[in-house]
């Protein structure tokens, strides 16, 4: 009794975590071997089911294409993003922090938006046909090689970033040896500095495999003009089509862990059989050289291929939002405000979705705040026994696919006793809510980690010595040391909340339509003009709160 007192917030913090997190994920399994024990159904699987999927042509063809489009992808944007880290690290040209901001502003545009783009870009009547007269762009994108490519450019940034990281530091007395020795620059390259680079390399495209194969946003995206089952969209489908089967998302749910569970063995496998505690007291930060007589190469280059990754998707959108017609062309007689104004007409859905979505991720936000609080303190501060299993489960959400998450909570929250006690959360906005705690806590999470570790546990330690309890410690002490990390994970929660499409999708209870579902049922019936505005406003609105609230706060806390 003593141990639990003196651990009570670990135990608080691995409940709610249980809840939030693992309960959901495991009723996804348990709905496979006991299928309906969630609504009173007591009866064993049939595990022949598990091997279905290899006879449905529909399920088969899920798998195949998410097998396809995740290890296309990996591969590809593995390489352009290791390849573009190591041009940054090395070289500074007159754009090179242009290149930084794309990659953040890909992280975190939702992938739905930028699909969008693309199909509005590539499509039949999109705008390469029409403005530019390029036929083959069609046919080019709208095929398995194509999505990959699509996909490739959406998510190269995971490599990019996690190759960038390992090459903050160098050690060069190892390749000055090797060359010493009568090694070329390439062999030192080979068998020395690519080597080392390795885990995060393996790091990043176990990254890009997991957010490509649990992707929501394209396959419900491409679907207007295109079929491309993957699993994601079929558990969508097996949801929302009549008649509702469970049995079918479960089984696909289940196949989508199973992937995911695979690269997350692959990547543990790889970086335990490579060395990375190569740095020494000798080691120094990496600074980019000129790029001399290549800067211009690397700046027409860069600002080229930040047309492609940026401008297509993102001008796309802003196109189409004031085209009277796709086949209209870039002509004066055919732009227009209509599409706008549609936004703000009496039957519009916009500003109620939008409404609903900002008032889900802001308490969301503040509640994930709150937890996630508590979560690194605990991992900073506590000897809790069992903090290293509540580390793991704070991050599983990152690589568990939303739609998968959705799934979960629809078999907890969604039980007959539950309304006994008031807690039948299937159907309300709070569904909402919780998912997009679970979603944020990763985020939350290592932005507190990492301001924690430069408060010493001493100046707590002093305080507790002087009768100080737990919340007076943390709101006086911790709480104003890292409250600029504070606002960054809570506007962070708050922007990734707003656009969560597969979430959204999987749970928004009737008649209660969210920013993402009211954006992505307006392409879904062509009516690109209004979704392209709706994506404009709304994300208008977002950036906007956030900046005020980052600038209000922030200078509150420059006066104090």
């Amino acid at each position: 009794m003593q141990t639990f007192m003196k651990d009570r917030l670990g135990w608080f913090v691995s409940i709610i975590l249980f809840i939030l997190v693992l309960y959901p994920l495991a009723a996804v399994i348990i709905q496979v071997l006991l299928p309906g024990v969630f609504f009173g159904n007591w009866q064993l699987g049939d595990l022949a089911l598990l091997l279905e999927i290899f006879k449905r042509p529909l399920w088969q063809k899920s798998l195949e294409n998410s097998v396809v489009l995740g290890l296309g992808t990996t591969v590809l944007a593995t390489i352009l993003g290791g390849v573009l880290a190591t041009i940054r690290a090395n070289w500074s040209f007159p754009t090179a922090k242009l290149l930084d901001a794309s990659v953040w502003l890909l992280i975190i545009t939702p992938s739905f938006i930028l699909a969008q783009g693309w199909v509005l870009f590539a499509a039949g009547g999109g705008i390469a046909v029409n403005l530019l007269g390029w036929h083959w762009v069609t046919s080019a994108v709208f095929q398995p090689a194509g999505l990959i490519f699509i996909m490739t450019l959406s998510k190269f940034p995971f490599a990019y970033l996690s190759v960038h990281a390992a090459m903050e530091w160098k050690v060069d007395q190892l390749s000055h040896a090797a060359r010493l020795s009568g090694a070329s620059a390439f062999t030192v390259w080979r068998t020395i500095q690519a080597p080392l680079l390795m885990p995060a390399v393996w790091a990043g495209a176990a990254l890009v495999f997991m957010d490509t194969i649990g992707d929501f946003g394209l396959p419900a995206s491409i679907a207007a003009v295109y079929r491309f089952p993957t699993l994601p969209y079929s558990i969508y489908s097996a949801i929302y089509t009549s008649p509702i089967r469970f049995d079918m998302a479960g089984v696909l749910s289940f196949y989508l862990v199973l992937l995911i569970g695979i690269a997350m063995f692959v990547q543990f496998y790889a970086m335990r059989r490579s060395r990375f505690d190569f740095l020494s007291a000798r080691a120094q930060r990496s600074v980019p050289k000129p790029a001399g007589k290549f800067a211009v190469l690397l700046t027409t280059l860069n600002l080229l291929f930040l047309a492609v990754v940026i401008g297509i998707p993102i001008g796309a959108n802003v196109l189409m939002s004031i085209f009277k017609t796709q086949s209209g062309g870039m002509k004066l007689a055919n732009l227009t405000l209509e599409h706008y104004r549609e936004l703000f007409h009496s039957s519009s859905t916009l500003l109620k979705g939008l409404s609903h979505s900002l008032m889900i991720a802001g308490v969301a936000a503040l509640l994930g705040l709150l937890f996630g609080l508590c979560v690194a303190y605990v991992l900073t501060y506590s000897q809790f026994k069992f903090k290293r299993t509540i580390e793991v489960f704070s991050v599983v959400t990152l690589a568990v696919p939303g739609v998968v998450l959705g799934i979960g909570y629809i078999f907890v929250w969604n039980q007959k006793w539950l309304d006994s006690i008031g807690l039948l959360l299937y159907g309300t906005p709070w569904i909402l809510v919780l998912a997009a705690i679970a979603g944020a806590i990763p985020v939350i999470t290592r932005l507190m980690v990492g301001a924690m570790a430069k408060v010493p546990l001493s100046l707590l330690t002093a305080a507790q010595l002087q009768g100080g309890t737990l919340a007076s410690r943390v709101r006086f002490i911790l709480v104003p040391l890292i409250r600029g990390a504070l606002l960054s994970a809570g506007l962070a929660a708050f922007g990734s909340s707003v656009f969560d499409l597969a979430v959204n999708s999987i749970l928004f209870p009737p008649n209660f339509l969210t920013l993402p579902v009211t954006i992505n049922k307006a392409f879904e019936d062509l009516d690109f003009g209004y979704a392209s505005a709706a994506t404009v406003v709304g994300s208008f609105i977002v950036i906007m709160i956030i900046l005020a609230v980052e600038l209000m706060l922030r200078r509150k806390e420059a006066n104090t």
